[in-house]
């Protein structure tokens, strides 16, 4: 509470060396700006405000669009799965949801049975493809980040970030053996 230090709240006054500086609006601790106006040092130009915030919103529209269109696939092919299979639906009986969840139900494994599922209106094949669209979406959240730090000319973020994106995609090969 009586703490000086910055904070990261809308504001965001972060420090540069042994001053605080208020990054939003290019004020020192002192609430005076650079010469002319200018932002002060340590600040940033006004202009990578403005790409921060696009980066943001775009990772922020990016993740939760992932996730809606991710499940509507995985509902929308688990609906037809049992418009298909009355019998699914059934928890006691004859057939119930495990014949789904058996291992011996075939599963699209590539991509022509996924597109041989998807032809024949298979609820399989949109619920696949409802899962790899929720697994590369913080995939494309990764890269959104590099572009957006490239863009502000910060290297040693976008490299960073582009190791994570290696790391990721490596992740991808070494799990399929």
């Amino acid at each position: 509470m009586g703490d000086d230090r910055p904070t990261h709240g809308d504001d965001r006054p972060t420090l540069t060396g042994d001053r605080a500086v208020d990054v939003r609006r290019g004020l020192g601790d002192d609430g005076a700006a650079g010469a002319a106006g200018a932002p002060g040092p340590g600040t940033r130009h006004p202009a990578d405000e403005r790409v921060v915030h696009q980066m943001e919103r775009a990772i922020s529209l990016l993740l939760r669009g992932g996730v809606l269109v991710s499940t509507g696939l995985m509902l929308a092919g688990l609906i037809l799965i049992f418009v298909h299979h009355p019998g699914y639906s059934r928890l006691s009986g004859g057939v119930s949801y495990r014949a789904v969840t058996s291992p011996s139900v075939p599963a699209p494994h590539t991509f022509s049975e996924l597109g041989n599922a998807l032809a024949s209106d298979q609820g399989r094949g949109l619920v696949v493809v409802g899962l790899v669209v929720l697994i590369l979406t913080p995939v494309l959240r990764v890269v959104v980040g590099m572009l957006g730090f490239a863009r502000l000319r910060d290297l040693p973020m976008a490299l960073v970030t582009l190791g994570v994106l290696c790391v990721l995609v490596a992740s991808f090969f070494v799990g399929s053996r």
